[in-house]
């Protein structure tokens, strides 16, 4: 089967729509004080009114006030005068031979990201989204980490990349069984832990059992390892923990994850076992990317089972995901089984991610920079075929 390319755009929000408040990306709190704020309601109806407004927004998933049909026309009518519930713009959708969805999302002049549904992962499906436009952290081995960061995400362009994904996967309103998105992994473009107060609030509305109701064991924030910022992460979000590990000995991480520099690895394994909540039932999950004859061997192996020792997790292998420029190789098929042989007998459970969607470059770590260079490129084309 071929890969399938559509190139067709939504209709960009008007400018006076994106001057406007988005109250997708409001907690429930926020839209209580939003609404009294604009003269919706008064302070004593608030609540009420907030919670109808929520429920048609993220239960319903609607785009138009127009529709909130046990709404008064009235208040209709002053809440799209005050407020918007555009969704952004839809730059580009890619399905890859193996089902993966990519959507190229443009939230702002100059701001896109990219968003990528994976099918077939944690109970049905997982949603790999986006926390910052760039990075900030020169993993070497991640082409996402080339481009420099351009800002933090909002809460609001968080949770339209799930709203997107579910209206393209037709799953409004709002299912409680059999729904193909599943699950959500905040490990796209960025770190999480440095943009924590506006995933705090995303995750509050996408977990919120009225609206999408995606459970915060089913959320898991992947960090490359900002200290300070885990036991808060699960202080204030209850979710699952990733991290982003490749290495275990200071040399070799200080390299492949440079943050590492600054919160060495001593300091790492201390705050994940503080943090709140673990245990059999919330286990770690270590990312480690398999590189040819850098961390690959049974020695790291061992290593990588003495480092996590004691530790309530489980060990994802990732077949490293080629990128024009890069020095690195995926380690061998044999190399990357014999490590895993490894972390099972130590009583790890060590699955070997199977990589997705690398035909449409939805693959781990390689997200956004390469769509830009193929979108560049047809344009190039275009234009000398037109010439």
């Amino acid at each position: 089967m071929s890969v399938t390319l559509d190139l067709s755009r939504a209709a960009a929000p008007s400018a006076a729509a994106s001057a406007l408040v988005n109250l997708t990306g409001l907690t429930r709190e926020g839209l209580r004080e939003a609404l009294i704020a604009a003269d919706i309601c008064p302070p004593e109806k608030a609540r009420m009114r907030a919670a109808q407004v929520w429920r048609w927004i993220h239960h319903y998933g609607v785009t138009d006030f127009a529709l909130m049909s046990d709404v008064a026309k009235e208040t209709r009518a002053k809440l799209a005068e005050a407020f918007t519930l555009a969704r952004p713009e839809i730059v580009e959708r890619q399905v890859s031979r193996d089902g993966t969805r990519k959507w190229l999302i443009r939230t702002a002049p100059g701001i896109e990201i990219e968003t990528v549904f994976i099918p077939d992962v944690g109970r049905a499906g997982a949603l790999c989204v986006s926390s910052q436009v760039g990075c900030t952290l020169n993993c070497t081995f991640c082409h996402t980490g080339t481009q420099k960061l351009v800002r933090n995400l909002t809460a609001a362009e968080i949770v339209a990349q799930v709203q997107v994904a579910r209206d393209d996967l037709g799953e409004w309103p709002s299912p409680k069984e059999d729904r193909r998105l599943s699950n959500i992994v905040f490990m796209g473009m960025g770190e999480p832990l440095y943009n924590l107060d506006h995933v705090a609030d995303a995750i509050d509305i996408i977990s919120d059992g009225e609206g999408i109701a995606i459970s915060r064991r089913r959320i898991t924030v992947s960090t490359s390892g900002v200290v300070p910022m885990i036991p808060e992460l699960g202080e204030r979000t209850g979710t699952m923990l990733a991290i982003s590990l490749h290495a275990t000995n200071d040399p070799l991480r200080d390299v492949l994850v440079p943050l590492n520099r600054k919160y060495p690895l001593d300091q790492l394994m201390a705050a994940i076992r503080a943090y709140p909540g673990l245990g059999n039932a919330r286990r770690v999950t270590f990312e480690y990317v398999m590189l040819k004859g850098v961390n690959d061997s049974p020695d790291e192996a061992r290593a990588l089972v003495k480092l996590i020792q004691g530790i309530p997790a489980k060990v994802n292998l990732i077949p490293f995901n080629p990128w024009p420029g890069t020095d690195y190789k995926c380690s061998d098929w044999k190399t990357i089984e014999a490590f895993a042989a490894i972390l099972n007998r130590a009583g790890y459970a060590s699955p070997i991610r199977t990589p997705r969607g690398r035909d449409i470059l939805a693959a781990c770590g390689q997200l956004k920079s390469e769509s830009e260079k193929i979108r560049a490129s047809a344009l190039r084309k275009a234009g000398q075929d037109a010439a």
